[in-house]
Formats: structure tokens, C-alpha cells, sequence
């Protein structure tokens, strides 16, 4: 089995900062990316941000300059998110393609989700 668990939702006032985080655990053999999603009330999940495991990484439009996700090698993920807006408003959900141990292909996994608000 794998776990990802995320941390750091809350309430922000527009202009603020928050920094989500999110831990891979169980049988985690090898990860390949590492990325956060987002759905807010009435659209669909959308991406925000991914990073692979050499580092690379990429941003929706949206929050280009503002985000910045980050890995280390504990296997966590986090996303530094500055200036905040009403329209960041939404469930954030961290995702990982990676290897368990044992296998011979890849799958995605999600973690449960964590609620980010923007309102004054």
C-alpha cells in the first residue's frame, strides 16, 4: 500500500502566503513525479504544479511566479503559495506516479485532499 498525506490548509487573506505539504509512505519503491492538483466548487481538478524526480518543474498559468513546489528526499512535496488569491480557492490534492516495490509498471496515486480558502 502507499499513503500520501497531506498538511498546511487553511483560511488566508488575499495577498498571503501558505505552504502545503505532502509525505509518500508504504511500500514506495521508486517515485518519478510528484504533483498538485486542485478543484474548486463546480470545475473540474486541474493541475497546479509538478515536479519529476530530476528536478524538473511546471506551473499552470495561473499561479506561475506565485507557486513553487519543491521535493526532497524524504519523499515529500511541498508548495510555497504566495499571493494569494480568492480564485486559489479550492481542495488541493497531492499526486505521485511512482513504482511500489515488487512491481513492474508505475501508478499514479492521490492523497485525500486538503482545503485552501482565500477570503478577507
Amino acid at each position: 500500500q502507499v499513503q500520501l498525506v497531506e498538511s498546511g490548509g487553511g483560511l488566508v487573506q488575499p495577498g498571503g502566503s501558505l505552504r502545503l505539504s505532502c509525505a509518500a509512505s508504504g511500500s514506495v519503491f521508486r517515485i518519478n513525479a510528484m504533483a498538485w492538483y486542485r478543484q474548486a466548487p463546480g470545475k473540474e481538478r486541474e493541475l497546479v504544479a509538478i515536479i519529476n524526480n530530476g528536478g524538473s518543474t511546471s506551473y499552470a498559468d495561473s499561479v506561475k511566479g506565485r507557486f513553487i513546489i519543491s521535493s526532497d528526499s524524504a519523499r515529500k512535496v511541498y508548495l510555497q503559495m504566495n499571493a494569494l488569491k480568492p480564485e486559489d480557492t479550492a481542495v488541493y490534492y497531492c499526486n505521485a506516479n511512482l513504482w511500489r516495490i515488487g512491481t513492474s509498471t508505475s501508478a499514479t496515486y492521490w492523497g485525500q485532499g486538503t482545503q485552501v480558502t482565500v477570503s478577507s
